[in-house]
């Protein structure tokens, strides 16, 4: 066994770390024998140096071990999930989940708040009046098992080292090294006990990774390290060039993918990255032959009200009410200001500063900037304006949902900010850009 600064002294001078030593580093993460300085030494170490793919794999699963790891052997169909690298209007996990279930698969989804400018899934959830987002792993278990799904919070013993690294790393300027991306990522995934993991790894001005070949990299490497881990995993570039729902917000995107499920609005955008992270999942959890037929399978059961059926059993099994879908304005409240936000001039939408936009949900207080900060669920933006769309007097860039006028003018004035207009309308490039997958890489 070596010291912790002659592994950290290793890697800084280019070496390529044994199992062993990695095994070594995160167990004093856990334990605290590794020092806060040593943690940062070791981080930009890997920054700076790198990992190969074998040290990579064996990062992963020593974060994974570090805590917890829950076991669905013993469901009679295949636990899967989904991850998203986050962007703007991107609720996709909560039909995701529901549909899915409806078609033989269990999703166990443990989910994250939003930081930045990029929204959480668990945050939406906890707009939700009465719905558990920490429940013990015993309820969670009878969840999944009876309803096919539930979305659940991170709970302290699933992989607690990587919980300790990402703060570290968060104030170190280390988060966007590959090796420690990958294994934040998948050694929650992997603790998690799934049989299969489609990823969505997005691209474009509301991405964390804007640019596509830097998200490219990533893509590759976590399809790569989880196949390597043991998980089968296939990712979707997706773009995020624009918001990828209409709505951006807690109580607003919930609204949103309520309507999506039921039935009562589907954008064609935000509709086909759904399916087509739904049928990845069933492609890997081997309840589709090919991509055609879990794409039908999906469709058929948003058609049919199962995916439908299949959140509202969730939401009522994790203590939410039993009415939701049918009345959700009886339960989720709306802001005080709504009112629309118009350019100052008229055009057609050139381009978007996505992220611009996800920044004006945490102006209104729909977001947060450090993790202890507490959101406002009932603001935000709806009826987006979308690349291509003519906006002016009769058509405006959104309608913002504040908490007083002040929120509502500074919200405004980054909106017209994060919109470019022109006289000719953008063009679009493909929403799904490429599909990774362990035996084709592309």
């Amino acid at each position: 066994m070596r010291l912790p600064q002659e592994i950290i002294a290793a890697k800084r001078d280019g070496g390529t770390l044994p199992g062993e030593d990695i095994r070594q580093i995160v167990a004093g993460l856990t334990d605290g024998s590794v020092s806060e300085g040593q943690a940062a030494a070791f981080a930009m170490a890997v920054f700076f140096r790198d990992m190969n793919a074998e040290e990579r794999v064996a990062l992963t699963l020593a974060m994974r071990d570090s805590g917890t790891v829950l076991n669905w052997d013993d469901l009679p169909g295949p636990a899967l999930d989904k991850h998203s690298t986050g962007g703007v209007g991107d609720t996709v996990s909560l039909p995701l989940a529901a549909v899915v279930a409806a078609c033989g698969g269990y999703v166990p989804m443990i989910s994250g708040r939003g930081l930045g400018h990029t929204g959480g899934t668990l945050d939406k959830l906890d707009a939700v009046p009465g719905y558990v987002t920490q429940p013990d792993i015993t309820l969670f278990r009878k969840v999944v098992r009876e309803t096919g799904c539930a979305i659940i919070g991170q709970t302290a013993d699933l992989a607690p080292a990587d919980k300790r690294l990402y703060a570290i790393r968060d104030v170190t300027a280390t988060v966007e090294t590959i090796p420690l991306l990958v294994s934040s990522i998948l050694s929650k995934k992997l603790a998690a006990g799934l049989h299969g993991l489609a990823m969505d790894v997005k691209f474009g001005s509301g991405a964390f990774l804007p640019d596509f070949n830097k998200a490219h990299d990533l893509a590759e490497a976590l399809v790569g390290v989880a196949n390597g881990a043991g998980l089968p995993t296939t990712a979707l570039m997706t773009d995020m060039a624009e918001p990828l729902a209409s709505a951006a917000g807690n109580t607003l995107e919930v609204v949103y993918a309520l309507e999506h499920l039921t039935g009562r609005r589907r954008e064609p955008r935000f509709h086909e990255v759904t399916v087509a992270l739904a049928a990845e999942m069933l492609l890997l959890g081997k309840l589709a032959h090919n991509l055609d037929e879990a794409r039908a399978k999906i469709e058929a059961a948003f058609s049919s009200g199962a995916a439908a059926e299949r959140f509202a059993e969730m939401v009522v099994a994790l203590g939410g009410p039993a009415d939701l879908l049918e009345k959700p304005t009886k339960h989720l409240a709306p802001a005080p200001v709504i009112r629309a936000a118009y350019p100052a001039v008229s055009g057609a939408v050139r381009s978007i500063d996505t992220r611009g936009v996800g920044l004006a949900v945490v102006a209104l207080g729909g977001g947060r900037t450090r993790p202890q900060d507490p959101i406002d669920h009932a603001v935000g933006l709806v009826e987006l304006a979308g690349l291509g769309q003519e906006v002016g007097p009769d058509r405006p860039l959104a309608i913002i949902h504040a908490r007083d006028e002040a929120s509502f003018t500074a919200a405004e004035a980054r909106l017209r900010q994060a919109y470019t207009l022109g006289e000719d309308a953008a063009g679009h490039g493909p929403l799904i850009a490429q599909r990774i997958t362990e035996t084709s890489g592309s």
